[in-house]
């Protein structure tokens, strides 16, 4: 073994908080940090202990047998280009996922957690400075949709989960400093109001349903309970930021207006996405089993639109996850994937800490959710935010 095992440990941490750190700001560093993780822990020796660790957590054994599955799926694609581009995506599922369960330590989950909040913090602060004209847009912002360093796209769900991790800690953490407590109180308000200053979609209803879940989490003993107040608090704030905030207003009423043209006019969002799931289960049906390959769903699905809707454009993806593996991988592909999810729900409805037991559920739910309009764990923010918190909330440290 090259380091002793204490120093490559801190060496570890250190690399990881700084991942967590620099995934909402930068694509580049946090790229860097973790194959950084990866290299040192690929070539650390120690193998037999390492490969115990991995044998021992469900989640890492999940992960790695759904990037087998794209592998495997390589031999019946035509287009391998294609299909090793997408195994290129996939590569976290064989590495970062199952070494990082081995390095992350459930006390340094504060770290982890703080490193990712102050970090939302800075790019929260970008926003608002764009949006108050203080600074010139940049990245992909307008001063109309104020998401410099990310785009909304994955800007407004990384919003919707640190505002459920902030809620957690000011419902459920005890003993706190009222100087904490005030600071995070305002943080989550500020963070849901530029929630409705931004124009992801998905996020918006992914931090929805965040606030059910903390509800849930909260009245656990009458869901009855739960359930009226779900849904007051879910109106009463839809309804503030539809008469408040004219970018949600506008949001919403053009997924009516979408919804109004489908027979006319399908090249509209909402339009798109429904073609694409059309098209989509058209494509599953001729191999649903084993899929049509890693790779070969852009050239399937091109053929399926041409026939069907000549009129919409073609897509190399279907913008819904479930869809797109099944579409790849057949019924053995989706099986693969939603079994990473329910090991998710298993370890974390098992686990003694609450932290781990009420997060290690909203994760998997929350994604579950929002991948239903996106194939977001193809995206890096929003797959490295999903593999770098599955890192520390499933751990066998």
């Amino acid at each position: 073994m090259i380091f002793h095992t204490s120093q490559i440990d801190r060496i570890y941490q250190y690399l990881l908080i700084g991942s967590i750190f620099f995934l909402p700001l930068t694509v580049l560093v946090n790229n860097v940090l973790i194959w950084t993780i990866v290299l040192i822990w690929l070539f650390s020796g120690d193998y037999l202990f390492k490969f115990q660790q991995i044998k021992k957590n469900k989640l890492a054994l999940a992960s790695i047998l759904f990037f087998g599955l794209h592998v495997v799926g390589l031999l019946w694609t035509e287009n391998i280009g294609w299909g090793i581009e997408s195994i290129r995506k996939m590569l976290p599922f064989l590495f970062v996922l199952p070494i990082f369960l081995t390095i992350a330590r459930k006390e340094y989950i504060n770290y982890y957690l703080y490193a990712f909040l102050i970090a939302i913090g800075i790019s929260e602060l970008c926003s608002y400075l764009v949006w108050l004209e203080l600074i010139e847009p940049f990245g992909d912002a307008t001063i109309t949709n104020p998401t410099p360093v990310m785009g909304h796209i994955s800007y407004n769900p990384f919003l919707a989960f640190a505002i459920y991790l902030v809620l957690h800690q000011l419902i459920f953490v005890r003993g706190m400093s009222k100087l904490l407590r005030t600071a995070l109180t305002f943080f989550v308000i500020s963070m849901i109001f530029n929630m409705f200053i931004t124009a992801g979609r998905a996020g918006q209803v992914m931090f929805f349903a965040s606030l059910a879940v903390l509800i849930f989490q909260f009245f656990r003993e009458s869901q009855i309970k739960a359930t009226i107040i779900s849904i007051l608090v879910i109106i009463v704030i839809g309804f503030a930021g539809f008469n408040y905030s004219p970018l949600f207003k506008n949001r919403i009423q053009q997924v009516s207006y979408d919804i109004a043209l489908l027979t006319t006019n399908p090249n509209t969002s909402i339009g798109h996405r429904m073609v694409f799931a059309s098209n989509t289960l058209e494509v599953i049906k001729t191999s649903p089993i084993i899929g049509v390959g890693t790779g070969d769903f852009p050239s399937e699905y091109t053929k399926v639109n041409i026939k069907n809707t000549p009129a919409v454009k073609s897509t190399v993806q279907p913008h819904n996850m479930y869809l797109f593996i099944q579409a790849q991988l057949g019924l053995i592909g989706i099986i693969s994937f939603l079994w990473i999810f329910y090991v998710q729900f298993q370890i974390a409805y098992s686990a003694k800490n609450q932290f781990i037991h009420h997060t290690g559920v909203a994760l998997p739910f929350l994604f579950l959710i929002i991948m239903l309009s996106d194939t977001y764990l193809l995206g890096h923010f929003t797959s490295n935010l999903y593999i770098l918190f599955s890192s520390f909330i499933y751990s066998n440290k």
